[in-house]
């Protein structure tokens, strides 16, 4: 990577993608900045300048964000849309106002129109209607991507945006409700396993297909497209393979040692389809992901047995 950034702000270090781009940097000789919650509101426009201000970083990667799957989106729309909204306008302006050189927007593939064509182009951006069970993080997102655009356009502001597909990783969320579905279902077949039950019960048709990429490739990526990416226009990060969700859910039983039933329930939501990014743009520039979906998987659900669960 450029080692011209030394002053590197990682909002949102405790995250899972945060944590990890820590990680990343740490293994490349720099120590980011990085502040925790209680003493930096990133919602608050004027804490966030006053810090920029103090802090002078000389580049920043965004990946502060309110994050969850399915049922979080349906049951808190007004957090996943206003939150993020804040944080993306009060963090991009004081990247540009106080001198960085550089700055990467972390989004997500479900900006796309639910029935994008697969696999998902760049170009497909505001194409065609949203995934109605996650449109407020989306919508959030597509602002802060039109916000880098915009300074610069207005500003020559070197922002950059990256799409990431569906992340899973250390230091995810393994809540059994508020979780993405990797995560979420490590949990139900590690407790389905530990009370020796008979079935897990997974949402929907188990039809839908997504892609998974481990969040170390996801940070590995952040550090080469720092480097060496620089257009107003979005570029995918993803690793260009897709599984179905019933296809995942008998990985992780395998993995994880269920031996149960896996049952549907047909009255939850499937979501979208099939999401499927066209990495083809990052692929010429000569990055790929490294990680396959069980070895990472299995790291995950070691990392979920040693931090996560309670005996």
């Amino acid at each position: 990577m450029d080692r011209s950034f030394q002053r590197i702000f990682v909002a949102g270090h405790k995250g899972l993608v945060g944590s990890a781009i820590v990680r990343r940097l740490r293994r490349e000789g720099i120590e980011p900045l990085v502040v925790d919650r209680a003493a930096l509101d990133l919602r608050d426009e004027r804490a966030v300048d006053g810090w920029f201000a103090r802090s002078k970083p000389d580049a920043v990667i965004l990946a502060a964000a309110v994050v969850g799957g399915i049922h979080a989106n349906n049951t808190r729309p007004v957090e996943f849309l206003l939150d993020n909204l804040r944080i993306q306008n009060a963090l991009i302006p004081a990247a540009h106002t106080h001198g960085a050189r550089k700055l990467v927007f972390l989004g997500s593939s479900c900006i796309y129109p639910k029935l994008a064509p697969q696999p998902i182009p760049e170009s497909a951006l505001l194409t065609g209607p949203l995934e109605p069970t996650n449109d407020a993080y989306a919508l959030a997102k597509i602002a802060g991507i039109r916000l880098c655009q915009a300074f610069r356009q207005q500003h020559g502001f070197n922002a950059i945006s990256l799409m990431p597909t569906n992340l899973y990783g250390p230091n995810d969320n393994f809540h059994p409700t508020n979780s993405h579905v990797l995560p979420g279902l490590i949990h139900r077949f590690h407790e389905a396993r530990q009370a020796g039950a008979s079935r897990v019960v997974i949402w929907g048709t188990g039809a839908p297909r997504r892609e998974f990429l481990h969040v170390d490739d996801l940070a590995d990526a952040c550090t080469f497209l720092l480097t060496n990416y620089d257009s107003s226009e979005v570029i995918n990060v993803g690793v260009g393979k897709d599984i179905s969700i019933l296809e995942l859910a008998q990985l992780i039983a395998r993995i994880v040692g269920f031996e149960g039933q896996i049952e549907n329930d047909l009255s939850k939501p499937d979501g979208t389809p099939r999401k499927l990014l066209d990495v083809s743009k990052l692929a010429a520039l000569g990055w790929r992901a490294q990680i396959g979906l069980e070895e990472g998987i299995r790291e995950t659900y070691r990392w979920y047995c040693t931090h996560r669960v309670v005996k």
